[in-house]
């Protein structure tokens, strides 16, 4: 039974207020890094966190080519994709994506939080006019 002098309130979908926020990817590990962008993505940073309502704010990610992974996984992580027809299936490693498309490696890591992640591989992004806030990622 709640507390009737400190009721337990959710938020509501039109309460949520959202900000921007720029993260660097350069020379941060992928997985710690994801985490952390995902957490924000979903709202667990605010106070006004509600499960079953999006009230995530939106992170724009730049210098993603610069993202590092540990041990050996640049050699054996493989991403996996297949193009629906027989003998369609194709590996690459992680080396080889962040080549091609490092967007995709840090996409990848934060999979099923799209909507509000925008991925840059270099430091220039177009989401000026929004005035995003520094978001710092610790080490």
């Amino acid at each position: 039974m709640p507390n009737p002098k400190n009721p337990t309130r959710s938020i509501s979908e039109d309460e949520v207020q959202r900000h921007w926020f720029v993260a660097d990817a350069g020379d941060q590990v992928l997985g710690r890094f994801a985490s952390r962008v995902a957490s924000i993505l979903r709202g667990k940073h605010k106070p006004t966190f509600t499960p079953h309502v999006d009230g995530g704010d939106f992170v724009v990610v730049v210098n993603a080519g610069q993202i590092r992974l540990t041990g050996r996984k640049l050699q054996r992580k493989e991403y996996i994709r297949h193009s629906g027809y027989p003998g369609g299936l194709r590996t690459d490693t992680a080396e080889q994506v962040l080549q091609r498309h490092p967007d995709r490696v840090v996409r990848d890591a934060v999979k099923g939080m799209l909507r509000k992640l925008k991925i840059y591989p270099g430091a220039e992004h177009p989401h000026a006019a929004q005035k995003p806030t520094v978001l710092e990622i610790r080490k």
